[in-house]
């Protein structure tokens, strides 16, 4: 049994905000354990030069360039996969922003715009999801949050408030879906070196408080998200449900 536990072999994946970080890690990581991966952002240039890079190295992807925070397009999205690729297996909402203010300094539209892209995104496409795996009695759908679904920290108020809201989603959606045989988990990643955050590492002082904060004394490579996205995708995750996976080198679980 062993390895075929967590092989995705046959399964297509639809990763959103998959054209760099680690929306790109859990995608490589899923094709890597044999899924055909479908790789969205707005930028099909971008996306067209990840799906070639990765059938370069054997691996099946394809690109599916549109905006989350455009709802009819991500009604259109998944019948558009299902009919390309005759099936839609799994679903990871990854896409997101961030926007770091001082709470009276934020605009309305800010907040918005964090909404939108993690929170309704994910509602839109989980729906659309549910709609084609119903019928089939079979789906994994995995959000992914933060530690903020979980923690808090000055300026991030709508990137919080989106992530906690995800994780809220989560619950929901694996109470209704879990019967008809769909999985709904949450993934929270600690502190990842990315391009979103980028001006944290490049802070020498948060950066060290980060390192100090963390039992793990050091912040996550992108890679390191891969892992976790195949364990609730595969067989290995059958009886996981409406769980919220922290990555974070034990962040959440100290002082």
């Amino acid at each position: 049994m062993g390895q075929d536990l967590f092989s995705l072999a046959g399964q297509v994946a639809l990763v959103t905000g998959a054209s760099k970080g680690l929306g790109l890690a859990m995608a490589e990581a899923m094709a890597e354990a044999g899924a055909t991966v479908v790789l969205n952002a707005r930028s099909a240039d971008t996306l067209n030069a990840e799906v070639k890079r990765l059938e370069g190295k054997g691996l099946k992807a394809s690109a599916a360039p549109f905006d989350v925070t455009d709802a009819e397009a991500c009604k259109k999205a998944i019948p558009a996969i299902v009919e390309r690729h005759g099936k839609l297996d799994i679903l990871i909402c990854n896409a997101g922003n961030q926007h770091r203010k001082p709470l009276i300094e934020w605009e309305l539209a800010d907040w918005h715009n964090l909404m939108n892209t993690h929170l309704t995104s994910a509602f839109v496409l989980g729906q659309a999801a549910a709609k084609h795996m119903i019928p089939r009695g079979y789906g994994r759908i995995i959000m992914i949050g933060s530690i903020m679904s979980l923690l808090a920290r000055p300026t991030v108020h709508g990137y919080t408030a989106a992530k906690s809201g995800l994780w809220g989603l989560t619950r929901t959606m694996a109470a209704e879906l879990g019967p008809k045989g769909i999985n709904v988990n949450a993934i929270a990643p600690g502190f990842f070196v990315t391009d979103m955050n980028t001006a944290l590492v490049e802070n020498p002082e948060f950066k060290s408080w980060i390192e100090k904060r963390v039992p793990m004394g050091r912040w996550a490579d992108p890679k390191e998200l891969g892992g976790a996205a195949v364990f609730l995708a595969s067989k290995a995750g059958s009886y996981v449900n409406g769980h919220l996976l922290a990555v974070d080198g034990g962040l959440v679980t100290s002082v």
